[in-house]
This record gives structure tokens, C-alpha cells and sequence, in this order.
């Protein structure tokens, strides 16, 4: 069966013209230009797009106006059916896609794999969408399907370099982009809760619950404001040391109105902030109170093109809260690859009628 499919979306490289005979390009927002010129270079530019060192996987790239609009990934499965195929190429056909680069991850490709690789990429080719570059990686090693050169690409493969030793990771690094996670594992291990705190629960347990039978308004006024607070501490020392107003956090992120200015107060020039302050949150949230923090991080994850750290989020979430609606909508959202710019226009639509509803004035 075919697995969750993670969309990252918003990808940057520019002027794609063709593999082995021309070059793409790299631009990561205003930053100077990374240009891929080979195959290498491709496959050391696929785990900074996917946030990790895939294995076992399979990676689609979709193409749009020379450049990488989309990429998907999957776990490589022991079968594929008509409804998966046909859910991946909608995924890949979105806005009108132009061609695919198709990229198979597998320890070792027997009968089975070689089946279902020729299962995606027939059902591609059906589909109307061009086939621009088929890469198989096997162990420690990497061919083209599509290179007719055997000197290029002979039939047991090229080597696979390291991550580490390429131009790619060391101009993306020099541009601000972190190492990818080694395996999905440590992406995952980067997200999961620390060590309980004890003291930080007898402070959450302190805390007034709101009682909606009266007004609220004043302890969703506090916890806005707890918002606040803490994104200040946050970007002044990189961590927040004040137990008792993450505890208050904690308990008041759980309204619904409080969760949604949480939600809306990041911008574009804050992302990395939240994205940073609400992961580091997340690893300290006690049971019961992790449904809200994932779903804000998996929020920024998202809009900042991180969609299998997006939806690992939102697995905590479901860990925590399987009844939590607003994992199931992001859920949707993300599995639809919806544009990550929109969550700019939701925020520059939603934070305002908040703001005004808790004080009747914006902030």
C-alpha cells in the first residue's frame, strides 16, 4: 500500500533546462544562486528539499515554468493500486505541472521494485506529464533509466558521494539551510517530547482553567498576551527560561481563540522565530496539552516548504488528540499540497477579526 505522501511545496530551483546536458539552477528566495549541473548535484539537493536523506523512498519532483514546484515522497511500497497512482499524479499534475523527475530510493531493486517503478512511471506517461529525468539510487549507488550512455551512466551505477563533501550542501549551508537529517528517524527523534518535568506540571495544574459559562475574554486576553511574551524571551535568548509562563502558554494555547492568534501573529519576517520557538515548545508539552503546539508548528513546517516535518507534526498531534479537528483539516491541506503562500493571506484575513474580538483593536 502506498504511504502518507509528504508534499513540500514553495521550492525555489530556477530555470530547470534538462538534466546531463544543461544545468538547473538554485535560488533560495534573494540569496545568491546554487546551479546543479549533474546528477550529483541533483540527488545533493534532494534531502535539503525534503528536510532528510531519503532511504527506502520514493521521490517525485514536479515541474513548472523551469522550476521545481513540488516534491513528494513516499515510503517505497510492496504495492501500488489504479487509486494511488491516480491520487499521485493529481498531486503532481497540480498548476498545471510541465514534466517530472522521478527518483527511487531503494537498499535493493529486484523484480518487485523494478515492477512498481514501471507501474509510477507508466502511469505518468499516461497521464500526459514528460518524464524529464528517472534516477534509480541502490545502496551506495545511483543511475539514470533515461541516459542511453554507458559511460555516463553504466549498468551497475555510479557512486553516490557524500551529502557533506558536495558544493551543494556547502553553498546551501554558506546560504543559511541546515544539514538535512541522516534518516527520517532523527527527523522525527528532532520533534518528540524530552524528559517529563515535574515542576512544570504542578505549574500547569496550578493554572485557572477558563469557565465558559462566564467571559472568557479576559483569559483569552492572557493568553494572547502569553503569545507575546513568550516569542519576546524567545528571540532575545533563543529559549525561555520562565517556567510559569510557559505552563500559562500551555493551558491557554488550548482555546480555540487563543490557538488561532497564535496561529496569525507570525509573518513572513517572524517564520523562522516561530517555526524554532514553537518546535522547542512542542519537546517540552506534556500529554494533553501537545495537540495545539504541533498544530502551530506544523503550520510554519509547512508554509516554510518542510512537509514530512509538517505532517510528523501533526502525528504527534494525533498521538495526543485523535479527535483534534484542526489536525484533520491541516492534514487535508497538506495532502492537497496547497500553495503555502495562502496561509499568508488566511493569517492577513483571520489575525485581525481576532485581534479585534479580544481587544477590540488590532495589536
Amino acid at each position: 500500500m502506498l504511504g502518507q505522501p509528504e508534499v513540500s511545496t514553495g521550492v525555489s530551483y530556477q530555470h530547470f533546462c534538462g538534466l546531463k546536458k544543461t544545468s538547473i539552477s538554485l535560488s533560495q528566495d534573494a540569496l545568491p544562486m546554487t546551479t546543479l549541473t549533474t546528477p550529483k548535484d541533483l540527488l545533493a539537493a534532494v534531502p535539503f528539499l525534503i528536510g532528510f536523506k531519503p532511504e527506502n523512498s520514493i521521490v517525485l519532483l514536479s515541474l513548472k515554468n523551469d522550476a521545481i514546484a513540488m516534491a513528494i515522497r513516499i515510503d517505497f511500497p510492496d504495492q501500488i493500486g489504479a487509486d494511488e497512482l491516480k491520487l499521485l499524479n493529481s498531486h503532481l499534475s497540480r498548476d498545471s505541472a510541465e514534466a517530472i523527475i522521478a527518483i527511487f530510493y531503494c537498499p535493493e531493486i529486484g523484480q518487485s521494485q523494478n515492477e512498481i517503478i514501471s507501474e509510477i512511471l507508466a502511469a505518468i506517461t499516461e497521464y500526459g506529464l514528460n518524464l524529464r529525468e528517472v534516477i534509480t539510487v541502490e545502496k551506495d549507488r545511483y543511475r539514470s533509466l533515461i541516459c542511453e550512455d554507458l559511460i555516463c551512466c553504466p549498468s551497475e551505477g555510479n557512486l553516490l558521494p557524500e551529502l557533506i563533501d558536495s558544493r551543494i550542501a556547502a553553498e546551501q549551508v554558506a546560504q543559511g539551510r541546515p544539514i538535512p537529517f541522516a534518516t527520517l528517524e532523527l527527523l522525527i527523534d528532532s520533534i518528540s517530547q524530552l524528559d517529563s518535568d515535574d515542576e512544570l506540571l504542578e505549574l500547569i495544574s496550578s493554572i485557572e482553567p477558563i469557565d465558559y459559562e462566564k467571559d472568557p475574554i479576559s483569559f483569552q486576553r492572557q493568553g494572547a498576551s502569553s503569545v507575546n511574551q513568550f516569542m519576546d524571551e524567545f528571540k532575545s535568548h533563543g529559549l525561555v527560561k520562565d517556567k510559569a509562563l510557559i505552563a500559562l502558554l500551555l493551558v491557554r494555547l488550548t482555546d480555540l481563540q487563543v490557538r488561532d492568534y497564535a496561529l496569525g501573529s507570525v509573518s513572513a519576517e517572524s517564520l523562522d522565530l516561530y517555526f524554532t520557538a514553537w518546535r522547542w515548545l512542542l519537546r517540552l508539552a506534556p500529554e494533553g496539552y501537545i495537540a495545539p503546539v504541533a498544530n502551530l508548528f506544523a503550520a510554519v513546517a509547512y508554509e516554510r516548504g518542510d512537509g514530512a516535518l509538517a505532517q510528523r507534526a501533526l502525528d504527534r498531534a494525533d498521538s495526543d488528540d485523535p479527535n483534534y479537528a484542526m489536525s484533520k483539516l491541516l492534514r487535508q491541506v497538506f495532502n492537497s499540497g496547497w500553495a503555502p503562500n495562502s496561509f499568508a493571506q488566511m493569517r492577513s484575513e483571520l489575525h485581525p477579526k481576532i485581534c479585534s474580538e479580544l481587544f477590540s483593536s488590532t495589536i
